[in-house]
């Protein structure tokens, strides 16, 4: 297929696009023309049967039941009606860092028994695969990076397993996580069905998607909206709850209507906010905060979303109380 770009997948064209849902913006990033991204756009509308749309002025509404029946990317339905979520974004595991709200999150598991504990992505780093620049923080190589996110999550599937024998444990790919893929089909294509070249392969016990649906409305990604008032315009543009990550902002934002109440979730980062995985933030203070979220459903409907943040060293606060975490 002429249009292709070598370097670009089909699913990296998608995720993409629906970033920047410009051709020109897509052109820039790409380094090819305009008319090479038309071509590989209508190619893609009538090869996975879905619409490419161009963002406008408005903005579009982002429609629940679209990425369900055109999307080729795979998701993930709960059929949610009454029990507990746990959502955890952004740990960016590195060698050496045990974080106060991972511990968190190993208590919460035990204590509430989830039906299903979420990666909302960003598990893994990728810092010497990035496009950053190097700092003067010694970058872990991916080997490093690779064995402590196996360590990490292979603390919370024991715990989860231990807290109910069925609990899911699924994992929605964020930016970093497909940096592992995306640099080995680049720069070693050949190698593309040997066993280890995918995330997928180091991590049996998750099952990988790109959203999950607690219920019809109710989703869960790694990101969508950007800024500072991202909780807001990801629901608002949703028309459903949106819980996501990315952003590392750890707060809800209520939104109503006629139809009544929805949120939208940012998960915050499960990583130390001041660890070595964010010095390209160049010492600038961030809205950060660390901690997870806890998803409560009765009858099919999300109830208040609860967030568990970081209080102190060893330390989270939830519910009004302070809770000794060092155990763990």
């Amino acid at each position: 297929m002429g249009a292709h770009n070598e370097t670009c997948t089909d699913m990296e064209f998608i995720q993409l696009w629906g970033e920047l849902q410009s051709a020109q913006k897509m052109a820039d990033h790409l380094r090819i023309n305009t008319r090479a991204v038309h071509l590989r756009r209508r190619w893609i509308e009538e090869h996975y049967k879905m619409k490419l749309n161009a963002k406008d002025h408005r903005g579009a509404l982002y429609d629940k039941n679209r990425p369900k029946s055109f999307s080729p990317l795979k998701q993930v339905e709960l059929g949610m009606l009454d029990g507990t979520v746990i959502v955890f974004s952004d740990a960016h595991f590195i060698p050496g860092q045990r974080s106060t709200a991972f511990k968190g999150l190993l208590w919460a598991i035990q204590e509430f028994s989830p039906q299903v504990v979420i990666c909302n992505g960003d598990a893994f780093d990728g810092a010497s695969i990035s496009r950053h620049d190097v700092t003067e923080q010694p970058a872990t190589t991916v080997i490093q990076e690779l064995k402590a996110t196996q360590a990490a999550l292979g603390e919370i599937e024991e715990v989860a397993k231990a807290a109910r024998h069925n609990v899911k444990l699924l994992w929605t790919w964020g930016n970093h996580d497909v940096r592992f893929g995306n640099r080995l089909a680049q720069h070693a294509p050949q190698f593309k069905e040997v066993l280890g070249f995918k995330l997928t392969d180091h991590f049996l016990d998750w099952e990988f998607c790109w959203a999950v649906w607690p219920t019809d409305d109710v989703i869960i990604k790694h990101r969508y909206k950007n800024g500072i008032h991202a909780t807001h315009t990801s629901t608002l543009n949703a028309g459903v709850s949106t819980i996501c990550g990315h952003l590392h902002a750890l707060k809800v934002t209520p939104f109503q209507d006629l139809r009544g109440n929805r949120f939208g979730v940012d998960c915050g980062t499960l990583a130390e906010i001041d660890g070595p995985q964010f010095t390209y933030a160049e010492l600038n203070p961030g809205n950060h905060r660390s901690g997870f979220a806890v998803l409560n459903f009765f009858n099919g409907r999300l109830l208040w979303p609860e967030l568990v943040h970081k209080f102190d060293e060893d330390q989270i606060e939830f519910r009004g109380e302070v809770i000794d975490v060092g155990a763990f």
